[in-house]
């Protein structure tokens, strides 16, 4: 199965979005032009080598676009459905959405959600990121009796949220988005089922050699469950802090260190109701809040190439423990100015374990 993520031609400018061609695949690079010690991989998904970074562009370089994907996993486990999603599209024309390769998600595209449209709202009440649903039936005519007089077929629960950046370049004579982001997943299977997340940065990257800068933004995203079924979104507020002068580089590595926090985190219901302080009390008697969640800091996080992969973790209240673990991945955009990507993390410490799939676009100096 390839992990690739491909692209629908767009019928129309990015109207809702202002401009951009989403998940276009970045034209690959030369392996001459590879820096920071990376190896060219078979440009199916599989080809980085530097441990941590998530399948994509075979070949990546400052001077190019980037795209990522969810790495697929290995055996039958609660994370074998990683990755699945594939062709994935934003058509402008009509504010739908394409996926591939997932099955019982209809046989059209999502369209734009009903009870939620969009997540992580700025002061003027509008969602900065967007949510599509599948197609909650299909048609078989063959199935049409008196007991189903309109041959509907239920299909399964998914959801995709789609994140584009606010700022635009100049690709080729037409302007762009810099960065965007996109994951699907389901509530219908008992362990996580099938999905994917992809990430992608469209123009170039300009790296300083010292200094520190801040980063500030939003995520949304959908957090799903392994021992039950069920699909809820999630938002925050995220900021990434990088020291460009220390740690030391090492051979082939940077040494950059990287630290943040995810906070103000929110869990939303299907229907469009606010659960925190539901999702908040199971952990603990007087729980409120969810737990932010902390960068492990280090170096080698991030490369030349803009690829920002660093482990984070959430801890619950009053010492009692670790509440969840997982991995933020990033890529650094334009002159250090701007990072896309997704994180995910999962719960440690609860009979019912829940993953938190997040997307965000975090920017330098004002996050919006």
């Amino acid at each position: 199965m390839k992990n690739k993520i491909m692209t629908l031609a767009l019928l129309a400018s990015l109207a809702a979005c202002s401009g951009g061609n989403p998940f276009d695949v970045p034209e690959e690079v030369d392996p001459d032009d590879v820096t920071d010690g990376e190896t060219v991989g078979d440009g199916e998904g599989t080809g980085i080598d530097r441990e941590g970074i998530p399948p994509g562009t075979a070949a990546p370089s400052p001077n190019a676009a980037i795209f990522r994907s969810e790495p697929t996993a290995d055996g039958d486990g609660p994370n074998r459905g990683n990755g699945f999603a594939n062709n994935i599209a934003y058509n402008a024309e009509d504010d739908t959405f394409s996926v591939d390769n997932l099955a019982f998600d209809g046989n059209t595209p999502y369209t734009r959600g009903t009870l939620v449209s969009s997540l992580s709202g700025d002061t003027d009440g509008n969602g900065r990121f967007q949510v599509y649903e599948a197609p909650r039936t299909v048609i078989d005519q063959r199935a049409i009796s008196r007991d189903n007089p309109t041959g509907e077929v239920r299909q399964f629960v998914y959801r995709a949220v789609y994140g584009v950046s606010r700022n635009r370049f100049n690709n080729g004579g037409t302007e762009a988005a810099t960065t965007q982001f996109a994951i699907v997943r389901t509530g219908s299977y008992v362990d996580y089922g099938f999905g994917g997340f992809i990430y992608q940065r469209d123009n170039s990257l300009v790296l300083p050699t010292e200094g520190v800068a801040t980063f500030d933004g939003h995520s949304a995203g959908l957090r799903d469950f392994e021992n039950q079924g069920g699909l809820q979104y999630s938002t925050a507020d995220v900021r990434v802090t990088i020291d460009f002068s220390d740690f030391n580089d090492g051979t082939d590595v940077r040494g950059d260190g990287v630290e943040g926090r995810i906070y103000n985190r929110r869990v939303i219901d299907l229907e469009g109701n606010d659960i925190t302080a539901e999702v908040a009390a199971t952990l603990g008697e007087g729980v409120s809040e969810i737990p932010d969640a902390l960068f492990i800091v280090g170096p080698d996080r991030l490369d030349n190439n803009g690829d920002l992969v660093t482990e984070i973790r959430s801890d619950l209240p009053n010492g009692a423990g670790v509440y969840e673990q997982g991995t933020f991945y990033g890529i650094v955009s334009g002159e250090a100015d701007e990072i896309v990507g997704v994180f995910v993390l999962e719960s440690e410490s609860t009979d019912i374990t829940s993953r938190d799939t997040g997307g965000f676009i975090v920017y330098r100096g004002d996050g919006g």
